[in-house]
């Protein structure tokens, strides 16, 4: 099996499985539904327009081929298609505009956009920009004309570059290659139980790691049948469940908490959901507990990791949770993983320190970033930027980002435990704790609380000292309607700090 995936490539696992199970259905959205079969051969024209049509712009191989656009299953063929073809996807929020797109696009070097027609006038006037879907001429349209495409690609290429969320500074390219993903799909399906009779639905976007290389991959590697929506619509969600139509759901914390929110999550019959999954961020240890309340058969994985391996890492799955419900679990087949201090040396099991990988798995490096690249893979690991603790069964449990935790007079104050503390008041719909400067405590412990209920920050502030070392409390608390959020749902702490850090 090892070696096996050292020549394997991405589309190559979608082949495989249409050879095996032709006439199952591989995809539906909307009206749409391709068997294997169908979606395999789509790909392959799809290859053959990008690579050697001249109205294509004649493109060659390792040129970058963007796709910025909603979910839908042209998307999924686009991606597909540039890997066939060897060429280099790029992936980019379909949020992004002005600058932030601009960025992307360049620093890629990105030869060709694939867009949605409602976003195609935000890409720069120089970049040739193509319509993915819904126009006449559109690259969906012109797979209705089968042209077969043969050529092999090398496992070693590079078939995408994900760009990291940028929660600290500029987004950066991490180059994943045909062998690093391939190894992360049989990662996924190996510790989160992916079979081919699940019925998984996928409504986070396609342009985020997760939902692509965690579930919709390798979901198509094992023969599942599978449904694309455009969004994680807790409305929509129910329907696919209640219906039997969705067994397996991913989303992170942010949609579970809107779904166990919704008017219909009490009374809805959801018996059909087997399978939960989350991650991308933090789940709150009394949102889980609500959920298993709520769905006690419901079996939960949490799924850990980064852009930069794939992005799977670890996994707490539904029979470790019992005592453990704020781990994120432990290495997955194809990863290696440590805790070390500042100077790259192993820490103590129980003891806080940066997270470290050595995995098949992982980027080839940042596109064009070579500095970065270097600092990133000192000794011959990765260093993730994840403060987290092992214990001596292997179990990892994140504390904070390094970046993120909080110097109070001296202390150092792990935001999640201040936010755990939060979450237990019901008034608390969601919150981020951040240390915003301070003349006395350098950093004071600062909660940003979005309400479901009225609720003063005195009552806020009196719930969190009844269950925090005094030092650990909140010195304020501020309530807002919303956080600021990337494309994963992941809160962006560092607009809070540059927001409220001069007031």
């Amino acid at each position: 099996m090892e070696r096996e995936l050292l020549s394997r490539t991405v589309d190559g696992v979608l082949r495989r499985s249409a050879q095996r199970v032709p006439d199952r259905i591989a995809v539906r959205y909307g009206d749409r539904t391709w068997t294997y079969a169908e979606l395999d051969a789509a790909v392959s024209t799809g290859a053959s327009l990008l690579y050697e049509a001249g109205q294509w712009t004649g493109l060659q191989e390792g040129d970058r081929v963007a796709t910025y656009a909603h979910n839908s299953d042209a998307y999924l063929i686009a991606f597909l298609a540039c890997a066939r073809a060897g060429l280099v996807h790029v992936p980019v929020n379909h949020h992004l505009t002005g600058e932030d797109l601009d960025y992307i696009l360049r620093q890629s070097g990105t030869a060709l956009v694939l867009a949605d027609p409602d976003l195609a006038g935000r890409v720069p006037d120089d970049i040739p920009v193509r319509a993915l879907r819904d126009t006449e001429d559109s690259f969906l349209t012109a797979l209705a004309e089968p042209d077969p495409y043969q050529a092999e690609r090398d496992a070693r290429d590079l078939v995408q570059l994900l760009y990291t969320s940028g929660t600290t500074a500029l987004p950066k390219g991490a180059m994943m290659t045909h062998r690093a993903l391939v190894h992360e799909y049989a990662s996924a399906i190996d510790a989160l139980d992916l079979r081919e009779d699940d019925r998984p639905v996928h409504s986070l976007p396609l342009y985020h790691s997760a939902q692509m290389h965690v579930f919709l991959l390798p979901y198509l590697a094992v023969g599942a049948e599978n449904t694309i929506v455009d969004g994680p619509d807790p409305a929509v969600l129910l329907d696919l469940v209640a219906s039997g139509r969705c067994d397996s759901l991913f989303a992170p914390p942010t949609v579970w908490i809107g779904l166990s929110r919704h008017p219909e999550f009490a009374t809805r019959d959801l018996s059909a959901l087997r399978k939960a999954y989350y991650g991308a961020s933090i789940m709150p240890v009394p949102v889980l507990e609500q959920l298993r309340d709520r769905l006690p058969e419901l079996r939960f994985y949490n799924c850990f990791g980064q852009s930069e391996i794939g992005p799977l890492a670890t996994v707490l799955g539904p029979d470790e949770h019992e005592g453990r419900m704020d781990s994120c679990g432990r290495p997955v087949r194809h990863v290696e993983a440590k805790v070390v201090d500042e100077n790259g040396e192993d820490v103590p099991d129980g003891t806080a320190g940066e997270v470290v990988y050595r995995s098949p798995q992982l980027c080839a490096g940042y596109w064009e970033k070579r500095e970065e690249t270097k600092e990133a893979f000192r000794g011959g690991w990765f260093r993730s930027g994840d403060l987290a603790v092992r214990d001596a069964d292997g179990y990892f449990t994140v504390v904070d980002r390094v970046k993120d935790v909080i110097n109070s007079g001296g202390v150092l104050v792990a935001s999640r435990q201040v936010e755990d503390a939060l979450y237990t008041h019901p008034a608390v719909a969601e919150t981020a704790v951040v240390g915003l400067p301070d003349e006395r405590w350098i950093e004071a412990v600062t909660a940003f609380v979005v309400p479901c209920a009225e609720v003063t920050e005195a009552e806020l502030l009196a719930h969190a000292r009844e269950r925090l070392a005094g030092f650990k409390a909140p010195k304020r608390v501020i309530l807002v309607d919303g956080l600021p959020r990337n494309a994963s749902g992941k809160i962006l702490k560092r607009e809070l700090r540059e927001r409220f850090g001069d007031r």
